[in-house]
C-alpha cells in the first residue's frame, strides 16, 4: 500500500512539472524460486525495477543461476542488482554462472547493475568487460540510501572504465525517453 501511495504521489507531481520527470522505481527481491516479491499489477505501474538476490546465497551455482534466469523472464524485470552479491572483505560472491546470466539478460532485454557502493563494487572490471563483449548494457548505480551516497557514482564510473565500458555500454547515458523505452520489455 505504501508503494501504491508513492506511485500516486509521483504521478501527481509529474502532472504538475514541466520539463522534468520523476521516475517511479523500486528494488525487488528475487525469491529463491525465481519469482519476484511484488505482484505484476504493482510492478507494471513502475518505470524502473531493479531485481536483486538478498537471501539464499547458499544455493548451488546451478540453482542460483536458474533462479536469476527465471526471474529475468518476468516482463517487469529490468536490472539485475548487485549481480554477484559480494561484500568486499565481508562476504564472497554467491556461486553463479555470470555468462549464462548475461546471456539471459541479453535474450530478455534486461541489464546488469554495476553497484558503486564501496563495499560492493559489483560487477568487477572483468565482469563488466564480459558484459560489454556479450552486448549486455550496464546500469551504474550509487546504491545511495541518502544524498551522501550519490558521490559513490564516481567509483562506479571508475570501475566501468576499468572494464573498458564506454558511454554506449551504460544506460545511465541515455536521455529519459530512450531510457524509458529500454525499460519497456517487448
Amino acid at each position: 500500500r505504501r508503494l501504491e501511495k508513492q506511485i500516486e504521489t509521483i504521478e501527481a507531481l509529474n502532472d504538475r512539472l514541466d520539463h522534468f520527470r520523476v521516475l517511479k522505481g523500486v528494488e525487488v527481491d528475487i525469491r529463491a524460486d525465481g519469482s519476484l516479491d511484488l505482484p505484476d499489477d504493482i510492478l507494471k505501474k513502475l518505470d524502473v525495477r531493479v531485481c536483486s538476490v538478498h537471501f539464499s546465497h547458499h544455493l548451488s551455482k546451478r540453482k542460483q543461476t536458474e533462479r536469476i534466469v527465471k526471474a529475468m523472464e518476468n516482463p517487469f524485470f529490468n536490472i539485475l542488482g548487485h549481480p554477484t552479491g559480494r561484500l568486499i572483505n565481508r562476504r564472497k560472491p554467491y556461486a553463479v554462472d555470470l555468462e549464462k546470466v548475461m546471456a539471459a539478460a541479453k535474450g530478455n532485454g534486461c541489464f546488469l547493475e554495476l553497484n558503486a557502493q564501496p563495499d560492493r563494487l559489483d560487477l568487477n572490471d572483468e565482469a563488466c568487460r564480459l558484459a560489454r563483449d556479450m552486448g549486455v548494457k550496464i546500469a551504474v548505480s550509487s546504491d545511495a540510501h541518502d544524498t551522501g551516497g550519490l558521490s559513490y557514482l564516481r567509483l562506479g564510473i571508475d570501475q566501468a572504465r576499468r572494464g573498458w565500458l564506454e558511454p554506449a555500454d551504460v544506460i545511465n547515458t541515455l536521455d529519459c525517453q530512450d531510457l524509458l523505452q529500454m525499460m519497456t520489455r517487448k
